[in-house]
């Protein structure tokens, strides 16, 4: 049996006497869609950080298709909160910017993305700067900037938390189709349960700080999930809701 591409094991991590993960294990397998959910200020992002080399473990492990992940391995392709475009770069420009960075000439990175920009609904406004486009669009070319890339997992930290509803709702079930058509191998982090459900395989639940992995809930259902009214859906909802709330009550049933 292959080796998860993503584990961590026993992580932790503290900033002088501020312990914020405690002990943090978890795993992510090819093609899986996992979201961590917890608390404000349990962790999330810092775990995103530590796997980005912005920040170092104090202890643990954090391994990548079974091997120690190294300084110089580079498996992840990185949306931060917020789209973080480049105010002065066309859309086009923008979605190349990951390709350029790793040293991949501007014809070249052009002719990647070029054929993608239907896919992700941006045809036509990809000669168009950021503050001419909508807040969705904004973020499917910040998706398209980050899978274009082709690294072997997606790092999503809240990348639909500044929209409005009606919006973040439109961008959920897009980037639920958009999954379901790639295969993108995927941590997202989320403070957002209904988007945590409708997207994902298994969601992993934060405890406080420091935080532990409370508990881990696996979504049996298919994709593409049903409404999220659904009764299936609904009792995962209110399961977790119960773990976020009441860590120390049994969930009921």
């Amino acid at each position: 049996m292959s080796p998860p591409r993503l584990q961590l094991v026993n992580l932790r991590k503290s900033f002088g006497a501020v312990d914020v993960l405690a002990d943090i294990s978890l795993s992510v397998q090819p093609g899986e869609f996992v979201s961590i959910l917890g608390p404000s200020g349990a962790g999330k992002s810092t775990i995103l950080q530590l796997l980005t080399g912005a920040l170092s473990a104090d202890a643990g492990q954090m391994l990548v298709d079974g091997a120690p992940l190294s300084p110089s391995c580079h498996p992840f392709a990185f949306m931060p909160q917020g789209d973080a475009l480049m105010p002065w770069r066309r859309i086009i420009d923008n979605a190349t910017l990951g390709l350029q960075v790793q040293g991949m000439n501007r014809r070249a990175a052009r002719a990647r993305v070029t054929p993608l920009l239907a896919e992700f609904g941006l045809a036509g406004f990809e000669n168009h700067y950021p503050a001419q486009l909508s807040g969705g669009m904004r973020q499917r070319a910040a998706l398209l900037r980050t899978s274009v890339q082709q690294r072997p997992m997606l790092l999503l930290d809240e990348p639909f938390g500044a929209l409005d509803a009606l919006t973040r709702a439109q961008m959920q079930r897009w980037l639920a189709g958009m999954w379901e058509r790639h295969r993108w191998t995927v941590l997202l982090i989320t403070h957002d349960v209904r988007e945590a459900v409708l997207l994902s395989d298994r969601i992993y639940v934060l405890s406080q700080r420091p935080a532990r992995i409370a508990r881990q809930f696996i979504v049996p259902l298919p994709h593409p999930r049903p409404a999220l009214s659904s009764p299936a859906l609904a009792a995962i909802e209110a399961d977790i809701l119960q773990t976020l709330f009441y860590p120390e009550e049994e969930p009921c049933r």
